[in-house]
């Protein structure tokens, strides 16, 4: 985000993880930077493309309730040109194993986190 101050509350989700990260990062740098080249490297384009790794992740996010997961992996599928269809349809997946409990992320947190994230788009 180039601007200081969040604009709602998916970007304030977004800088609280991010600051609590660093937090983290300066108390446990070791753990901090083998974990992020861990992830680093399970994201990399491969047989399957970076959109479709972070509808993936977004699936499992919502599977497991993950509330800061699911909004960072939401900005995820659209920062790689998924469509909202696209994240409907993962989340869809999603519920077939989570059942309500997903259905119920799916028509809060991420329509909301679409619309927010959207809202500024150029």
């Amino acid at each position: 985000m180039e601007h200081n101050e969040p604009r709602n509350e998916t970007e304030a989700a977004l800088y609280d993880f991010k600051e609590g990260l660093g937090t983290f990062t300066q108390k446990m740098p070791k753990i901090a930077k083998h974990f992020n080249a861990f992830t680093e490297a399970c994201f990399e384009e491969g047989k399957l493309s970076q959109k479709e790794k972070q509808l993936i992740a977004l699936g499992i996010s919502i599977f497991s309730q993950d509330e800061y997961c699911i909004i960072y992996h939401t900005k995820g599928c659209l920062d790689q040109g998924a469509t909202e269809e696209e994240i409907l349809e993962a989340i869809g997946v999603s519920a077939a194993f989570g059942g309500g409990a997903a259905m119920s992320q799916a028509v809060t947190l991420v329509q909301e986190c679409i619309t927010d994230l959207n809202q500024y788009k150029q």
